[in-house]
């Protein structure tokens, strides 16, 4: 199976001011392209080679989950942004505030996870099998998939999902990450 690049939901100059194509071009056009390109080389002739990425994100180790689980982790990302926000629907609001205390709460603890994470990963906010929802940190390519989570909500916290727009303030990327979620797709993940 060849694993192709995901079409953005949006123009790649949709998301400035809070993202902009210069970055997209970088985060998308080039990391994203990167990790596709050496999964298909690294799949032929594997157990994997006819596998979908959630199959390698659950099963794969070494560089293959590491490019399958940056290619699924950057397309869920990428697809969980919006350039015409919308208010949080009431429903999601309720699974918030039940498992966090309020929607305010749940962003400083997501904030906060995202922020504090050492070095470079992911931050997600996940539903386990009851449909409790947490915040799960995880580094480099990790994806709550392997813990048997679904995943709700990502930031990306690798520098290269910022640096051009924010230079090293991670949390100016964070505040600005608020105003591109697209909170319709996230709550229908609930």
């Amino acid at each position: 199976m060849t694993h192709t690049m995901p079409e953005l939901p949006y123009p790649m100059e949709a998301l400035a001011p809070h993202m902009s194509k210069e970055t997209l071009d970088y985060h998308y056009g080039k990391h994203l392209q990167t990790y596709v390109d050496n999964l298909n080389k690294l799949i032929p002739g594997t157990p994997y080679e006819n596998s979908t990425l959630e199959e390698m994100v659950c099963k794969a180790e070494g560089p293959v989950f590491n490019n399958a689980a940056q290619t699924w982790n950057h397309t869920f990302f990428f697809q969980s942004l919006t350039p015409a926000q919308t208010d949080i629907p009431a429903s999601l609001a309720d699974l918030l505030t039940r498992d966090f205390g309020s929607v305010e709460a749940f962003k400083e603890a997501f904030a906060k996870a995202a922020v504090g994470l050492f070095g470079s990963g992911w931050v997600w906010l996940v539903a386990d099998a009851e449909g409790k929802l947490s915040i799960k940190a995880e580094s480099n390519a990790g994806n709550p998939l392997r813990q048997g989570l679904k995943p709700v909500l990502v930031i990306d916290v690798w520098e290269h999902a910022y640096y051009i727009d924010y230079r090293n303030r991670r949390a100016a990327f964070v505040e600005a990450f608020w105003h591109l979620v697209d909170w319709g797709k996230v709550a229908a993940r609930c």
